[in-house]
């Protein structure tokens, strides 16, 4: 497919301005739903609106040749409705009207229930949609609902890119940080059952690295993902017909243990670790097989590589 022109939602996003870049570098011309963040850059064209606007939907995605559906929230349950799902209902609405070449959903293996129900073998596309609680994961098991029944109802052109939890700059370090997770903000991204001991130190000041353990002291294994290898997942999907009808596991070369990871965080830090129980939790790892046979996805960044590079931009960044 010869992919010249994109309408893309949610282009101001953490994964969405990564997003442009790859369109950019492929002299792609963009035109955008904004919202509330500008945008720039040369070929990209602003339409200003709300994704809950049918009209302004229609407006974006007429005459493209592909549509890029970034645009989520996370777990406020006064915009998840709109933006989740009204939005996505208005893209496919949009596309019945105005035909294009590709819909490029991103998902994410929040739909497989990661890290909260037990999964003893890698999580391949087969695995069934069984979204973890909160608001975010169910909203993008409806998304990919609504996309696949879209495609068989009127043979909409869908691909989804499922990808694991993203890490850019310096969120790696946040994440093995102890002192900014013990009261997390979204389920699953931060600790689990804290001790006196932690709320202490937490308490002091006093930072540690966690490694994070079952109720039987055994590490977690989990599998994470880099911007980088997700945007080539991006340019190996966007305009390739193999792609089309099919969706996608995106995540790192392989799944990290946490406590070969703290060790490994610990030396180059200087800091000690420490063992934090999360028994509601459980080891994960995703199957990306299928991305590296059809769409000849090779990841890059594993945990020790994306803790070089954490340590490196927080170390020049600060």
């Amino acid at each position: 497919m010869h992919t010249r022109s994109v309408s893309i939602f949610g282009a101001s996003g953490k994964i969405g301005r990564h997003v442009l870049s790859v369109l950019a570098e492929r002299n792609v011309q963009v035109r955008a739903l904004v919202h509330t963040t500008p945008i720039e850059g040369d070929n990209i064209e602003c339409i200003h609106g709300s994704i809950v606007d049918p009209q302004a939907v229609r407006e974006v995605v007429r005459g493209t040749d592909a549509v890029l559906h970034l645009a989520t929230t996370k777990e406020d349950p006064e915009t998840f409705f709109d933006v989740g799902l009204r939005g996505a209902f208005n893209i496919l609405e949009a596309c019945r009207e105005h035909p294009v070449q590709q819909i490029m959903l991103f998902s994410g293996d929040a739909v497989f229930g990661i890290w909260f129900y037990p999964q003893p073998i890698p999580i391949d596309e087969n695995h069934p949609l069984t979204a973890y609680p909160g608001y975010y994961a169910f909203s993008k098991v409806i998304e990919e609902t609504m996309a696949q029944q879209y495609a068989v109802q009127y043979g909409l052109p869908i691909s989804i890119l499922r990808s694991s939890w993203v890490f850019v700059k310096d969120d790696l370090l946040n994440h093995f940080s102890m002192l900014k997770n013990v009261n997390p903000a979204e389920p699953g991204h931060g600790f689990g059952e804290v001790s006196q001991e932690v709320i202490e130190l937490v308490k002091s000041g006093e930072e540690r690295i966690p490694i994070l353990t079952n109720g039987r002291g055994v590490p977690f294994n989990r599998h994470i993902v880099h911007v980088d290898d997700l945007m080539q997942a991006v340019d190996r999907t966007l305009g390739n017909a193999a792609a089309i009808g099919q969706s996608f596991n995106i995540a790192g070369p392989s799944s990290f243990n946490y406590r070969v990871a703290a060790d490994y965080l610990s030396q180059k830090m200087g800091l000690p670790t420490i063992e934090i129980p999360c028994p509601k939790y459980h080891s994960f790892e995703i199957n990306t097989t299928k991305a590296r046979t059809m769409l000849g996805y090779t990841p890059e960044n594993d945990f020790f590589r994306m803790a070089d590079r954490s340590v490196e931009w927080r170390t020049t960044n600060h």
